[in-house]
C-alpha cells in the first residue's frame, strides 16, 4: 500500500498561517495530480486545492487568493500554504495523490491519514 504522511496542522487565532505537508512513501512510481480537500465534522468532504501534473492549480472560491498549493517531485511531496485563516477553514485536512504505484500497472488514487486545522480565537 502507498503510504502517504501528514503534518503541519494544530490550532492557530484568525488570520495567522500554516503549512500543511504530505509525502508519499518510496512505492510511488509516477504522480499525475496532488490535492488537497478537507471535511469539517456534519459536512462532506470538499476539495480546496490541487495541482496537476503539468503545473496547473485549481482552488475554489473560498480559498482562492488564501491558499497555495506547490510540489517537490523530487521528495514526492505535495504542500499547502493556507494564509488569511478564518474559523470556517476549520476541518481535517486530506492529501490525495493520483498516481502509479511501483509494480502496479493502473493509476489510482492514494488518501493520507488527515490533519486537523483549527482556527479558534
Amino acid at each position: 500500500q502507498v503510504q502517504l504522511v501528514e503534518s503541519g496542522g494544530g490550532l492557530v487565532q484568525p488570520g495567522g498561517s500554516l503549512r500543511l505537508s504530505c509525502a508519499a512513501s518510496g512505492s510511488i512510481r509516477s504522480i499525475n495530480a496532488m490535492g488537497w480537500y478537507r471535511q469539517a465534522p456534519g459536512k462532506e468532504r470538499e476539495l480546496v486545492a490541487s495541482i496537476t501534473s503539468g503545473g496547473t492549480t485549481n482552488y475554489p472560491d473560498s480559498v482562492r487568493g488564501r491558499f497555495t498549493i506547490s510540489r517537490d517531485n523530487a521528495k514526492n511531496t505535495v504542500y499547502l500554504q493556507m494564509n488569511s485563516l478564518k474559523p470556517e477553514d476549520t476541518a481535517v485536512y486530506y492529501c490525495k495523490i493520483f498516481g502509479r504505484a511501483t509494480g502496479s500497472y493502473s493509476t489510482d488514487h492514494y488518501w493520507g491519514q488527515g490533519t486537523q486545522v483549527t482556527v479558534s480565537s
